[in-house]
């Protein structure tokens, strides 16, 4: 069972795209989604969107977004912008459990997994 999302479990916290839409991603160790305080990014392998980011009513709402523009092509290019669409769609955030969520909006979704971060060790 999917439990409501809490600002604080996303705040300094990065993801890894697991699935967008019915494709695992083209380029899986640049499919990033991050947060910080304020600002969330995001990137599929090629450009990154950066924007402001809050929660409300178990959605996430996130922008206005910017971004690189460079040139992309095939799946990378259509899973950006598929990305791009769920995010400013004000997605549900669904959690599967501390380290899987899933981002779904009417016209795509996006499962995600927690990217493990080593706390910093003393005198770091």
């Amino acid at each position: 069972m999917a439990r409501p999302a809490a600002p604080e479990r996303l705040s300094e916290s990065e993801w890894r795209f697991v699935q967008i839409d019915d494709y695992e991603p083209a380029e899986p160790d640049g499919a990033r989604l991050s947060f910080g305080e304020e600002d969330v990014s995001a990137s599929v392998g090629c450009n990154t969107m950066v924007g402001k980011w809050r929660v409300e009513q178990g959605r996430l709402i996130a922008g206005p977004l910017a971004g690189t523009r460079m040139f992309c092509q095939g799946d990378v290019w259509e899973q950006e912008q598929a990305v791009a669409a769920l995010l400013v769609a004000a997605p549900t955030l669904e959690w599967q459990d501390a380290d899987r969520l899933t981002l779904r909006s009417r016209g795509h979704s996006a499962e995600l997994t927690r990217i493990s971060v080593s706390p910093p060790q003393p005198g770091s």
